[in-house]
């Protein structure tokens, strides 16, 4: 099970107030809806209380003097509470809707930005459907409960009040034997409201499972027939739906005796208010109207508790989601720019720059690049690079080659700065890469990786990621420089075809080649390509190949290469063992030194003459 569905439904018993401050800090541009949503609880809460007054003094007023009151004043003031009523119960949905809308958006846009700053790192230690819920579920839950149940909350304590204040002013002994059943009433109502919501995230905990559950079945159905798992996979999903069953029944049976037990105490409160009360009328102390009035509050008293219990629950059930939207917030990114190349971005953004002069002042054109004595290790102790030391210049091409894990992409991805050394340092044009602005540095990269990404639209959008500024005729431009234009031709809706969700209505080698297309039109200073062409057949390899040796020329790149054939006009090819170059050199020297390097070639050689000789006999 994922890192999300276990972290979903932590609940947390004690308000962290600091916390709430934080969250509440998304509220400062809705200030005046919540004036107004203050106001239209207020206000609604006083029309609950003045309906059941209302309706006393007119029974009052008839029980006194018969057929000859004039009922119509009081109909005028039943008319002018409902309108307003009405008005401020529209008012409420207005403005709390608007208010859980906002708040939504904001903290979504806030955890969004706070995504596309964070470093690799990151990533690497959190699953996407935990990223995913943060964005969904924890957001929503959230501006709900801003929104609504605190705004609940303001009309269920001036209801409360009201009703408090009103009795007491009609008779103060009648208002204590009545408000008795009010501490029972609060104490069951928060009861069953935690257990209410620990039995239902129980139920979405096991309901996740079962989904779980469900997808890697359906997901995994040809590995379970091969291996002959149906029974056991059978067996395994009966225990998630015994959990859920059992936590369903759980829920059900705590909101079934939840109800019956407020109503009790309700009608407790209307007896006691019909037994003292009425023995009150009986005796001429209290009036009908009176008792009428203390009746509908007894009946009323479990709205407003009800809904003060559920609030306070319900902000303790998300604690847990505030938690971690503001751990997600508060996160900084590992690799960022430091406080003097910020500075120096700022200088710089007051002078007027020419054309070779960075967003940092500094040279724009990247003349060489240095690991001097660079180690790193994702883990403590565990280096997957140690000691490597390399000087690249401008048009020079890298291949990196040797066994998986051995540490080739670990170089790439240190050159992009997505992590940065442990030890050591990787050198621009002779300044250390940390002193040098971040965005300068990834905005002069193209990379094009061994499973390229495309995104959902059309192949021109998908190549003008690469610069969104890029006219039709320099896309195309692209397209053609790649060799993708072939393809793009032979489409009904030529570059405008839609790719798809990952751009699965094209094949691999398409893909590489928009990806490169993509690349190109950045116009890159340093090209990266991690096995770009190990995923493709043999005719779609030569198309993507002879598209990376138009983009190459004039630029630094770096190779890695699975398929060997691909990287013979390197200009130094690293054979990376174990986090170390073991060899270095061109590939007529590693071939004619007869190490890693030769074994790697001739095996696949052979492999690959083997493979087109079973071709043509396949043909024959």
């Amino acid at each position: 099970m994922s890192l999300d569905t276990n972290l979903e439904d932590d609940f947390q018993p004690r308000l962290n107030w600091d916390l709430w401050r934080k969250i509440l800090l998304f509220t400062r541009p809705y200030r005046r809806h919540f004036a107004g949503l203050f106001v239209v609880a207020v206000l609604t809460a006083a029309c609950d209380v003045l309906i059941p007054l209302l309706a006393g003094w007119v029974i009052d007023e008839v029980t006194q003097h018969g057929g000859e009151v004039n009922l119509a004043r009081f109909g005028i003031a039943f008319g002018i509470v409902v309108v307003v009523f009405a008005m401020c119960v529209l008012a409420f949905i207005t403005l709390a809707g608007l208010i859980s809308t906002g708040v939504s958006y904001d903290i979504r846009k806030a955890c969004f930005d706070k995504l596309q700053e964070l470093s690799f790192s990151y990533y690497d230690r959190r699953p996407v459907g935990w990223l995913m819920a943060r964005l969904t579920s924890d957001c929503q839950g959230l501006a709900r409960i801003i929104g609504w149940s605190l705004l609940d909350a303001v009309w269920g304590m001036c209801f409360l009040s009201g009703i408090m204040g009103v009795m007491f002013w009609l008779n103060w002994k009648l208002a204590l034997i009545v408000l008795s059943i009010v501490p029972p009433l609060v104490v069951i109502s928060r009861y069953f409201q935690l257990r209410l919501l620990i039995s239902s995230r129980a139920v979405r905990k096991a309901n996740s499972h079962v989904t779980a559950g469900f997808n890697e079945g359906i997901m995994g159905v040809r590995t379970s027939k091969s291996l002959v798992r149906e029974r056991r996979n059978l067996k395994e999903f009966q225990s998630l739906s015994t959990q859920m069953y059992d936590h369903s029944v759980t829920n059900a049976l705590h909101a079934s005796v939840f109800l019956p037990c407020v109503l009790t105490l309700c009608s407790v409160g209307v007896g006691l208010a019909l037994w003292f009360g009425g023995a009150g009328a009986i005796a001429g102390t209290v009036t009908v109207g009176t008792l009428v009035i203390f009746i509908n509050y007894a009946t009323q008293f479990a709205n407003p508790i009800e809904e003060l219990a559920r609030t306070i629950t319900m902000i303790q059930g998300a604690q847990a989601s505030a938690e971690r939207i503001q751990q997600l917030l508060d996160t900084e990114p590992q690799v960022r720019d430091s406080g003097e190349v910020l500075a120096a971005i700022k200088r710089q953004e007051h002078v007027v720059a020419g054309r070779d002069v960075a967003i940092d002042g500094l040279p724009d054109r990247i003349q060489q690049v240095e690991f001097r004595h660079t180690s790193f290790a994702y883990k403590k102790g565990q280096k997957v690079l140690n000691d490597f030391n390399l000087k690249v210049a401008r048009g020079q091409t890298i291949a990196l080659v040797g066994p998986t894990g051995g540490g080739k992409s670990t170089i790439v991805s240190l050159l992009c700065r997505f992590y940065e050394p442990t030890e050591g340092q990787i050198l621009i044009n002779g300044t250390d890469y940390r002193q040098r602005s971040l965005h300068w540095l990834q905005s002069s990269l193209g990379i094009v990786l061994q499973v390229p990404h495309l995104f959902s639209g059309t192949i021109r959008q998908n190549i003008r990621y690469g610069d969104l500024g890029a006219s039709d005729e320099q896309v195309e431009r692209a397209a053609r420089l790649v060799n993708a234009d072939g393809f793009i031709a032979q489409l009904a809706d030529g570059f405008d075809a839609q790719v798809g969700e990952g751009g699965n209505q094209l094949s691999t080698g398409q893909k590489q080649l928009i990806a490169l297309a993509r690349a190109i039109l950045a116009d890159p200073q340093i090209f990266i390509m991690d096995e770009a062409t190990s995923s493709v057949d043999t005719e779609a390899e030569q198309q993507i190949q002879e598209g990376i040796d138009r983009v190459l020329t004039g630029r630094m790149a770096f190779v890695i290469a699975h398929r060997l054939s691909t990287i013979q006009a390197a200009d130094r090819i690293l054979v990376v063992c174990d986090g170390q170059v073991t060899e270095d050199g061109n590939h007529d020297q590693l071939i004619a030194l007869r190490g890693h390097y030769y074994q790697l070639y001739t095996n696949q050689f052979s492999q690959d003459q083997s493979s087109q000789l079973l071709a043509g006999a396949a043909k024959e």
